[in-house]
């Protein structure tokens, strides 16, 4: 991962600064340096992935200019080979080294060049201020806030502003910041025109584009790893990188290399477990099983929701499993970047999304599920995988296949196929990538599927905290967005420890839409869905039967 840091006041020191930069260390565990601008500091803390040796620590200075970036550029080798054609040195391996000299030559066009992920800062010497951006999605983190006297601050987690900041606010994905005003340069939820695409088509643009993403994500200097959970997105991402791994060893002779799955399940009742074990057999990786109890669990909540920085039900939750996966990896490996399948429920539907009335009303949910990706899911896994002094890394989040995914005709992406995502699976139907019942498996919600007890405790342990009484008083001190259970009422309490008055950093409680025929529901889990039925459950459905359902 990496954090960074970016002041424009000298109001505040540097020995006042650094505590509260140093919250963020296990994000960037490798090195620490913050320097000095005309206006203010910024800071690094360094996780080496590209670039390992000392010279790609940052910030990076060019001229007067100088950054820091917590990111990954896919694609600046060949950027940078262009660059030295117009007589920029480097003097590291680093990715995040070619901003500068993209930056002098593009100015504000160069934030659409930076490519899926990245957050940045820059100290532009000939305007002497601060210019920040942040990648379209907000798969990397970024907030700003102002201090007492009005300058504005920048830095990757909400807790670097704590304290400093009287009101700490997300800085809005696909937008950056100069002189004052956030502008808006990539918006990926509105396309122009829909694609002509038919449903044979447009799965093959799918497959294409998916797998060259995922490939991108393969280009690490430090060792990779993959979070498998047995799940279709999870399951593919695995499927398709050892199948990069197979057809390079074939081409150079090569031994074999084994990619490295991790998954993580209740002892008593994991639904994934047994589903990533098919997976990791199927596709010959090197797998390891991660077991989690209740007591475990009730133990690390405050410190799940002090490093997440919410209080939204379904992000906790599914945060848990996560956290301690991705602990385990920390402390028993030598991984450094994890590979991931978030945003794909975003872009090819959830389990809620089957009720959608009609195609416009599918799309408009996408639009908003894309838009607020910073807030929930992209927030769970990189808080939990930086947390760990590991980098996440995530394929489906490729602004050019998010990009053409949104650009599809809503109407064939709406669940008219009996089986949801349908585009997604049959785009791979034909590689034999997975087992057939992993690829056309029902999809099982992952604070769910680590196991059903797991959520079941957390609301058993907020029963006990609180009896009806006192729940009906404390809850209505929170006048935005109320808690309506005492699980959520659990949550707002100890977010308030960590972030007092901050509430409004997350927009709303993540749930399904509720003004759709069958989700008017109280509950986040697509468990309490009518339609959940056979989810994590293993289907003995064939190909057959599935077109004999489509035509």
């Amino acid at each position: 991962m990496c954090s960074i840091l970016g002041t424009t006041s000298k109001s505040i020191s540097e020995n006042q600064l650094r505590p509260f930069f140093d919250r963020t260390v296990p994000r960037g565990p490798d090195m620490s340096r913050m320097v000095e601008t005309p206006i203010g500091y910024i800071g690094f803390h360094r996780l080496a992935i590209m670039g390992l040796h000392p010279e790609g620590m940052q910030p990076f200075e060019l001229e007067e200019d100088k950054v820091v970036c917590n990111g990954e550029i896919y694609g600046f080798r060949k950027m940078k080979k262009e660059l030295k054609r117009k007589g920029y040195t480097f003097k590291s391996d680093s990715d995040c080294e070619v901003i500068l000299p993209l930056y002098h030559e593009y100015k504000d066009a160069m934030w659409e060049m930076l490519g899926s992920e990245f957050a940045c800062i820059i100290y532009d010497h000939t305007t002497n201020e601060l210019v920040a951006g942040r990648d379209p999605m907000g798969i990397r983190p970024l907030f700003y806030g102002y201090d007492n006297e009005g300058y504005i601050m920048f830095a990757s987690e909400a807790c670097n502003l704590e304290g400093v900041c009287q009101k700490i606010k997300p800085f809005p994905p696909g937008h950056f910041y100069r002189d004052g005003h956030f502008t808006r340069y990539e918006n990926l939820t509105e396309p122009e025109s829909y694609s002509t695409s038919d449903v044979e088509e447009a799965c093959r643009q799918i497959h294409d584009r998916f797998v060259s993403s995922v490939e991108a994500r393969m280009d690490a200097d430090a060792p990779l790893g993959f979070l498998l959970s047995g799940g279709l997105d999870s399951s593919l991402v695995c499927a398709i990188s050892q199948r990069i791994l197979d057809e390079k060893a074939r081409k150079t002779g090569k031994p074999r290399k084994r990619i490295r799955t991790f998954a993580i399940g209740m002892e008593k009742d994991a639904i994934d477990l047994k589903f990533a074990k098919e997976v990791a057999d199927f596709i010959g990786s090197d797998h390891t099983e991660v077991y989690m109890t209740p007591e475990q669990v009730i133990a690390e909540l405050p410190n799940v929701i002090k490093l997440l920085g919410t209080w939204d039900i379904t992000t906790i939750r599914a945060s848990m499993g996560m956290y301690l996966c991705c602990k385990a990896i920390h402390e028993n490996t030598d991984v450094r970047v994890l590979m991931t399948g978030e945003i794909s429920d975003e872009l090819f539907g959830y389990k809620y999304t089957d009720f959608a009335p009609d195609a416009k009303a599918f799309q408009k949910e996408a639009k908003k599920r894309v838009d607020e990706l910073y807030m929930y899911d992209v927030l769970r896994a990189d808080r939990c995988i930086s947390a760990n002094s590991l980098e996440a890394r995530v394929p489906f989040g490729d602004v050019s296949f998010v990009k053409y995914v949104m650009s599809i005709d809503p109407e064939i992406k709406l669940n008219k196929y009996n089986m949801g995502k349908y585009l997604l699976r049959h785009a791979f139907e034909k590689d034999q990538l997975l087992p057939d019942n992993i690829l056309w498996r029902q999809k099982a919600a992952f604070s769910d599927a680590v196991g059903h007890s797991m959520v079941d405790d957390l609301k058993a342990y907020a029963e006990q905290k609180y009896s009806d009484e006192e729940y009906e008083e404390r809850r209505k001190k929170y006048t935005y967005c109320t808690p309506f259970t005492k699980e959520s009422l659990l949550y707002r309490e100890i977010f308030e420890e960590f972030y007092p008055g901050q509430a409004e950093m997350i927009k709303d409680f993540w749930m399904p839409n509720k003004e759709w025929e069958g989700c008017n529901v109280n509950d986040p889990s697509a468990r309490v869905l009518s339609n959940y039925g056979d989810s994590g459950a293993q289907l003995e459905e064939t190909a057959a039967d599935r077109q004999k359902k489509i035509s």
